[in-house]
């Protein structure tokens, strides 16, 4: 048939259904709270899209530091859900910038969310936009801090409480109320935020979303990031096996090399070694704000040859990035030492698994 789109030809986003002259729409910013290592190193938000009803426990390498996911009787949060924080924080970090002191709680009209996040504006997006505020409250978040002989137990839900405030006639809501929790806020005040590509909205697969969040964290503007396949499953919370992720990953990277469709990033696989290259598209107030950079923190060749002797097996360069990873997500300074402090890491990381 002419014209006939074939899977070979058919891009891998979504259509954008966004007509930019029909509104104002922000720039978009997802939260990343600084010193909470769980809510940035860890997959809190479910890649199902089924419910999902597993508990999810994350544990630091210390092991006296933990995070642990509980859903509701409606499952948990998925990572399309994590569209509404999105939309929240950047119109609260729009107000911030125009010189306004936002509030834990706000107001907004449903269609204008539906829009800016490429979805539907039928029945479908505003049953979906519901569902997504049942399970943000219900999901439950516990943690603990540890400070000195002290640990403190916190047990929060990702957003306090949603309202809709206005209904059509044929109960189709108009607007909504949504109150963050501490957490999201927190972050907002602090302006520890990161602007996303507005081609997020238009990725398929969740896992490819996980995969953009991911680079976008760890990659941010450098010229590349490169994980070890078992580690990226980890980070991304998927309950598949190795082979059947490795299978995943292998269908991106091939529709990603044919329609470079991974904003920012492009993504290649060798072996068990994913590479993150930045693609440079973004711009300058797409860095991160209010993340330390330890891109001037050196580790010597000594240190690098002395860390396989402590790992053995790893991929030094491997654990080097996991580092840096680790003191950006626990929101530590720069080290005095930086040999001493990564062989201390490499020792711990080799005690709690032992060889790959």
């Amino acid at each position: 048939m002419v014209g006939e789109i074939t899977n070979e030809t058919k891009s891998p986003l979504l259509p954008d259904r966004l007509e930019q002259a029909d509104l104002f729409v922000c720039d978009i910013f997802d939260a990343a709270p600084k010193g909470d290592m769980a809510s940035m190193a860890h997959p809190i938000f479910s890649l199902s899209t089924k419910p999902d009803h597993r508990i999810r426990r994350y544990e630091d390498e210390t092991g006296k530091n933990f995070v642990e996911v509980k859903p509701s009787a409606e499952g948990l949060a998925t990572i399309h859900d994590r569209d509404v924080l999105i939309y929240c924080i950047s119109q609260l970090m729009a107000a911030i910038n125009d010189g306004k002191m936002p509030s834990k709680t706000l107001r907004m009209k449903a269609y204008d969310f539906l829009k800016a996040t490429n979805r539907v504006t039928d029945g479908r997006g505003y049953d979906a936009l519901r569902s997504a505020l049942i399970r943000l409250q219900g999901t439950q978040i516990e943690t603990n801090i540890v400070t000195g002989e002290t640990e403190q137990l916190d047990i929060f839900s990702i957003i306090d409480r949603a309202r809709i405030v206005r209904q059509t006639r044929d109960g189709r809501m108009q607007e909504i109320e949504v109150q963050l929790s501490d957490w999201v806020f927190n972050a907002i005040r602090a302006k520890e935020v990161l602007t996303f590509h507005r081609d997020y909205f238009r990725l398929r697969k969740p896992i490819e979303r996980r995969l953009y969040e991911l680079a976008r964290k760890h990659c941010g503007q450098k010229k590349e990031w490169r994980i070890t396949l078992p580690v990226l499953q980890r980070k991304c919370g998927s309950s598949s096996t190795l082979r059947e992720f490795r299978r995943l990953i292998q269908n991106i990277v091939e529709h990603d090399k044919e329609h470079a469709h991974i904003p920012d990033y492009g993504v290649q696989m060798g072996e068990d070694m994913i590479t993150f290259t930045n693609r440079g598209t973004m711009l300058e107030d797409q860095q991160t704000a209010g993340v330390p950079s330890f891109a001037s923190v050196r580790i010597s060749p000594d240190a690098l040859t002395e860390a396989r002797v402590v790992a053995p097996g790893w991929d030094v360069y491997v654990l080097e990035s996991e580092w840096r990873s680790w003191m950006a997500d626990g929101g530590l300074d720069a080290p005095k030492n930086p040999d001493k402090a990564f062989l201390g890491f490499c020792k711990k990381w080799y005690e709690r698994r032992g060889r790959p």
